[in-house]
């Protein structure tokens, strides 16, 4: 879209808004806590279960869960298991003895992942770069895209709730990672053709119709206006059957 321009779209087909390529999110994660538990040293594993866990969001809320340093909140993946041989590669060792060690399987340990939501700022962009062309003579894009604020605070709690929970769970050696994470990496990327009411200030209404060209939807992550902090495929899924629905209906009216 922002690269279809014309004397009527002059910065990408339907920008009147200015809010093409704005708004970019994803989610923030790479960071939590994990601990080793005591006990079930007879069992590789404990139930037969083939997922992991999902803690959904408890902050912000209500007024008893309401946080002053940030906005929104995050939720856990995770999941236990019992330590595999590659906890031995440190040691490098070789011989009968490391052999049967590493076939041997070491603690019981459980993780907390933590996954955040990312505020939608219209600085976090995407632009052409005109200058630099790909192999098929198209401008290539330029990615303007940060964790703000909220962001960081948030990942401060993301560590220490995971850390709370582990070590009154009974788990013992808890500690908090950060991996580091940048926009990109969870690729969940939203936004950029945000929906809304309002044609000054969205690219596309309700249905995913573009404001400006009735008869092109736009059904990826991009219509999104904000990210919360689950997995959005489904809800791309969702919006896509409901766009579908609408312009069926619309088409057999003659609207389109």
């Amino acid at each position: 879209m922002l690269n279809s321009k014309s004397d009527r779209f002059p910065n990408g087909f339907g920008n009147d808004s200015d809010q093409l390529g704005r708004n970019v999110m994803d989610h923030h994660f790479r960071l939590g806590a994990y601990g080793q538990l005591d006990g079930y040293e007879d069992q590789y594993f404990k139930g037969r279960r083939p997922n992991g866990i999902y803690i959904p969001r408890f902050q912000n809320l209500d007024a008893s869960t309401k946080r002053k340093d940030y906005i929104r909140g995050f939720g856990y993946q995770g999941g236990g298991g019992r330590e595999g041989w590659s906890r031995n590669i440190a040691e490098a060792d070789f011989g009968a003895g490391f052999k049967e060690a590493a076939a041997q399987p070491g603690n019981w340990t459980m993780g907390l992942m933590a996954f955040g939501e990312c505020l939608p700022y219209e600085d976090n962009r995407v632009t052409l770069n005109e200058s630099v062309k790909d192999k098929y003579g198209q401008p290539t894009l330029t990615m303007d895209v940060e964790w703000k604020e909220n962001e960081y605070n948030m990942r401060k709690e993301m560590m220490s709730a995971a850390a709370e929970m582990l070590d009154k769970a009974g788990f013992k050696n808890v500690e908090t990672y950060d991996r580091g994470c940048n926009p990109g990496l969870g690729i969940h990327e939203m936004g950029t053709a945000r929906m809304g009411r309002d044609p000054k200030t969205s690219v596309l209404n309700k249905y995913n119709q573009v404001h400006a060209a009735k008869n092109v939807f736009v059904t990826d992550g991009s219509f999104m206006t904000s990210a919360a902090c689950q997995n959005p495929s489904l809800t791309y899924m969702a919006f896509t059957a409901r766009a579908v629905d609408h312009a069926v209906k619309e088409l057999n009216k003659g609207n389109l």
